[in-house]
C-alpha cells in the first residue's frame, strides 16, 4: 500500500513539472515577442519617414502578435504534453527547440521588414539558394560582426528558455488556473481582426503584421494550396471596353488569340527611310515617384525629366511586377506569369516568340548589355531562347573597368556608368543591319552604393537644397534615404552620358529609344498597393515630331504590339499571325482612362493584384482608380464578385500553360503582312 500511494504521489509532481517547463518558456517567448515589437517599431519610424504615428498602428499590431503567441502556443501545448507521455525531457527538449526556432524566425523576417518594408512570404521560395546568398551577400550583412552577434543571440535564446522553466516554481493548483484561462483564450483569439483599420496603405498594413506569422501562413498556402491544378475550361475574354478585340479561338491554347493591334505611334514621327534602331533602357528601380513631371517625392532624375521635354511620355504606366524578374519577358513578350514569373520556366520554356525574336525574323541584330550577372533571376537563359545575337554581362567586360565597391567584398557587378561605357565601346561601328539593343542597369539596387561617393553626397545636398527647395524637416527626412537617391542620381547621370556617346553615332537620328523602370523600389514608403507598379515610360527619338504627354493608364504589356504595329505599318515587317500578347496598344488618351485589363505579380509566388477597367483588385479588395494611379477602397460586392471571376479565369489559364506548357503553337510559323 505504500508503494501505491508513494506512486501516485509522483504524478501530480510530473504534471506540475510538465506545466511548469511550458508556462515558464512561453512566457518568456511572449514577451520576448512584444519586446521584438518595440524593437521593430522603433527601427522602422527612426529609418522611414511614415505619414502616420505609432499610436495609430500600436493596438493592432499587439493584437496581431497576442493572436499569434497564443495560436502558436495552443498547437505546441498539445505536443508537449504527448510527448511529456513518452519522457518529460522530451517535450521539454521539443518545445525549446521549437519556441528558439521561432524566435530566430521572427527576429530574421522582423530585420527583413525594417530594411524592406516588405514583409517575407512565398517570394521566399521562388529564388535558389544561389540567388538567395549572392542577395544577401551583395546587402553587406555577412561579415564577421553579424555572425559572431547572431551566434552569440542564438545561445542567448537557448539559454534564457531554458533557465526560464525554473522561473515558475508554483504550485500545481495554480498551473490548473492558467492552463484552462489559456485554452478558453484560444476560442476569443478567433474574433481578433485579422486585417488593419485602413484598407488603403499597404505599408501601415505590413507594419501591423507580425511577420513571423505571415510567412507561416505563406508557406503554409503554398505547399498546401500551390501546384500546377487547372479546370479544363475557359471563359472567352468578353473584350468588354478593350482598345484591341482578341479573338481566343482555340481552348488547347487559351492565350493565343488573332487581333489587329492599330498603330498608335506612327502620327508622332516622321518618316524614317529604313527600319530604325529599337534600345531599350531598362532603369532598376526607377519609379514614378521620385522620378519624371508630378513625382510625388519630387524627382531625382533631373536628365530623364529633360528628356522628357522631347519624348513621348506616359504619365501613369505600370510594370507588370513588383521585383525585377518580370521587366523582360512583360516588355518584350507580354507573357503570362507561370508559377514564379516566366523566367523561372527556364528548364523548359513554352514555345513563344517575343518582340526580339520576331525583329530577328526581319533582319534585325539583337544585343543584350547588363553589368551583373546574366544568370540571376535566368535572364541569360530568357536571352538564349530569343538566341540573341550578344549577351554581355559582368564576365564580359573590356579591361579598365571597376565593379562596384561592396564591404563584404561581392559585388552585385558593375556600376551603370561602366555599364554603359563598355558598351558604347562594344558596339560595331556601322551597321549592316539594323538592331534592338537592350540595357539593363543594376547601381540603384540594394545595398544602393555608388562608385563616386564623395561626389555625390554633394550633389544630393545640392538637389534637396537648390532644386527641389525642401525645407529643413523635409531634408531630415530625405536625409534617410540619401544613400537610396544617391543611386538614382547616379543613375540618371550615367544614362546621360550614354546618349552624349550615343548621339555621336551615326544610327543615332534613326533609332527609337525606350526607357523605363522595371518596379518602384520598396524601402522609400509607397503611397498605396498600386504605387510599387508605377514606372516611368518614354520614347524618345530624334524623329519625333514634337513631345507629347498622356495620361491613359498603360503598361509594359503595351509597348511589343505597339512597337510591332508601327514597324508593320511603316516598313512591312512580318509579323505572326496568332500571338499571345497580354496587352493591348499603348494608349495615347489625353485625359486619364483605363482600357487596361491584366494580373500584375508582386513578388515571386504572389499573383494577388489585377487590374479591370479603372477598378483594381488587391488581396481580395476593390479600389477605383484615379489619376495620378490614385486609389480608393470602394464596397462593391457584386463588382468584387466579378472581378474575383475574371481574375481566377486568367489564374486557371496560367495554371494551364504552366502545367501543359502550351503558350503558342511551335507549328504556328504563319505570318501576316500588308
Amino acid at each position: 500500500m505504500a508503494q501505491k500511494a508513494e506512486i501516485r504521489s509522483e504524478f501530480p509532481e510530473k504534471v506540475r513539472r510538465v506545466l511548469q517547463d511550458f508556462w515558464g518558456m512561453s512566457l518568456l517567448f511572449l514577451i520576448l515577442i512584444l519586446l521584438l515589437r518595440g524593437v521593430e517599431i522603433y527601427f522602422i519610424f527612426s529609418n522611414h519617414a511614415l505619414d502616420f504615428g505609432i499610436k495609430e498602428i500600436l493596438i493592432f499590431s499587439l493584437l496581431q502578435d497576442l493572436g499569434w503567441v497564443i495560436y502558436l502556443l495552443g498547437i505546441l501545448f498539445i505536443l508537449h504534453i504527448l510527448f511529456s507521455l513518452i519522457r518529460i525531457k522530451f517535450s521539454k527538449f521539443t518545445t525549446l527547440t521549437t519556441l528558439s526556432f521561432f524566435l530566430l524566425l521572427h527576429v530574421g523576417v522582423i530585420f527583413y521588414f525594417i530594411e524592406t518594408l516588405v514583409p517575407l512570404g512565398q517570394d521566399l521560395f521562388a529564388y535558389n539558394w544561389s540567388d538567395i546568398f549572392q542577395t544577401v551577400s551583395a546587402s553587406g550583412q555577412l561579415t564577421l560582426v553579424n555572425g559572431l552577434l547572431a551566434i552569440g543571440f542564438i545561445i542567448s535564446v537557448i539559454a534564457g528558455l531554458f533557465w526560464s522553466t525554473k522561473w515558475l516554481n508554483f504550485e500545481l493548483n495554480t498551473f490548473l488556473y492558467i492552463t484552462p484561462t489559456f485554452l478558453l483564450s484560444l476560442f476569443f483569439v478567433q474574433f481578433f481582426p485579422k486585417d488593419g483599420f485602413d484598407t488603403g496603405s499597404e505599408v501601415k498594413l505590413n507594419i501591423e503584421l507580425n511577420k513571423s506569422r505571415y510567412l507561416v501562413e505563406e508557406s503554409f498556402e503554398r505547399w498546401m494550396y500551390g501546384g500546377e491544378f487547372y479546370f479544363d475550361f475557359f471563359l472567352r475574354a468578353t473584350n468588354k471596353n478593350m482598345i484591341v478585340k482578341k479573338d481566343f479561338y482555340d481552348d488547347e491554347y487559351p492565350f493565343m488569340h488573332h487581333a489587329e493591334y492599330p498603330d498608335v505611334l506612327s502620327p508622332f514621327f516622321d518618316s524614317l527611310q529604313s527600319p530604325p534602331n529599337i534600345v531599350f533602357i531598362l532603369a532598376e528601380s526607377f519609379g514614378k515617384a521620385y522620378s519624371g513631371k508630378n513625382a510625388y517625392l519630387g524627382s531625382f532624375t533631373p536628365f530623364l525629366d529633360s528628356l522628357e521635354n522631347h519624348s513621348l511620355a506616359w504619365e501613369h504606366n505600370v510594370s507588370t511586377t513588383g521585383r525585377t524578374f518580370g521587366v523582360l519577358p512583360g516588355i518584350l513578350g507580354g507573357y503570362p506569369f507561370g508559377e514564379e514569373g516566366f523566367l523561372e520556366l527556364f528548364e523548359e520554356f513554352p514555345y513563344h516568340q517575343s518582340l526580339i525574336s520576331i525583329l530577328k525574323n526581319n533582319g534585325y541584330e539583337s544585343r543584350f548589355f547588363i553589368g551583373s550577372d546574366q544568370k540571376f533571376d535566368h535572364q541569360g537563359d530568357f536571352m538564349e531562347y530569343q538566341q540573341v545575337d550578344a549577351i554581355e554581362d559582368e564576365f564580359t567586360f573590356l579591361p579598365g573597368y571597376q565593379k562596384t565597391p561592396s564591404p563584404t567584398g561581392f559585388s552585385w557587378g558593375y556600376a551603370d556608368k561602366e555599364l554603359f561605357l563598355n558598351a558604347l565601346r562594344k558596339l560595331p561601328e556601322s551597321y549592316t543591319s539594323p538592331e534592338i539593343q537592350i540595357f539593363q542597369t543594376i547601381t540603384s539596387h540594394s545595398p544602393y552604393i555608388v562608385p563616386e561617393d564623395e561626389l555625390y553626397n554633394e550633389k544630393f545636398e545640392n538637389y534637396i537644397s537648390n532644386v527641389l527647395k525642401l525645407s529643413p524637416e523635409k531634408k531630415e527626412e530625405y536625409t534617410s534615404y540619401k544613400n537610396i537617391y544617391k543611386t538614382i542620381l547616379y543613375a540618371d547621370d550615367a544614362i546621360r552620358l550614354f546618349f552624349e556617346g550615343y548621339k555621336k553615332r551615326l544610327e543615332f537620328e534613326n533609332t527609337i529609344f525606350i526607357i523605363t523602370g522595371d518596379h518602384r523600389l520598396p524601402e522609400i514608403p509607397m503611397s498605396s498597393r498600386l504605387d510599387r507598379f508605377h514606372v516611368p515610360l518614354l520614347i524618345y527619338s530624334p524623329k519625333l515630331k514634337e513631345a507629347k504627354q498622356f495620361k491613359g493608364l498603360t503598361s509594359h504589356f503595351e509597348v511589343t504590339p505597339s512597337i510591332l504595329a508601327y514597324l508593320k505599318s511603316n516598313f512591312n515587317i512580318s509579323i505572326p499571325e496568332d500571338v499571345v500578347w497580354q496587352g493591348q496598344v499603348l494608349d495615347t488618351a489625353k485625359t486619364f482612362q483605363s482600357q487596361l485589363v491584366m494580373p500584375l505579380m508582386r513578388n515571386k509566388n504572389q499573383l494577388v493584384e489585377y487590374i479591370s477597367g479603372e477598378y483594381f483588385l488587391s488581396d481580395g479588395q476593390i479600389f477605383q482608380i484615379s489619376e495620378n494611379l490614385n486609389i480608393d477602397p470602394i464596397d462593391e460586392p457584386d463588382l468584387r464578385t466579378q472581378l474575383i471571376g475574371e481574375f481566377e479565369d486568367f489564374k486557371n489559364k496560367n495554371n494551364y500553360m504552366l502545367q501543359t506548357r502550351k503558350l503558342l503553337k511551335p507549328q504556328n510559323q504563319s505570318v501576316a503582312s500588308n
